[in-house]
């Protein structure tokens, strides 16, 4: 499956933005899908996955609250909506997926970059 992210793009602090993630190739159907970021100079972090449609979210803590994770599974896309961005959440984002047995991530888009600023 490819995934293409989309929607990074420079915010004001507090302002909101959504990142946006199409397959092609297979459907998300089955996926578990997941949203990393990475910071310069850090390891990449799972901000935000799930497991199928209308099942519980995983969320960081450093993002719960702020941070919404959605699939559309005809439309074949996942989205993340972030709400009172801070500067601390700028970083590159990436959608990714995996099977649900996989314990790795194995479908990975390119990245978008977020960058907020104060």
């Amino acid at each position: 499956v490819q995934l293409q992210a989309s929607g990074g793009g420079l915010v004001q602090a507090g302002d909101s933005r959504t990142l946006s993630c199409a397959a092609s190739g297979r459907t998300f159907s089955g996926l578990t899908v997941g949203w990393f970021r990475q910071e310069p100079g850090k390891e990449r972090e799972l901000v935000a996955a799930m497991f199928r449609r209308w099942t519980d979210a995983y969320y960081a803590d450093s993002v719960k609250g702020r941070f919404t994770i959605s699939r559309d599974d005809d439309k074949n896309t996942v989205t993340l909506r972030m709400n009172n961005l801070k500067p601390e959440d700028t970083a590159v984002y990436y959608c990714a997926a995996r099977s649900p047995s996989a314990r790795d991530y194995v479908y990975w888009g390119q990245g978008t970059l977020v960058t907020v600023s104060s």
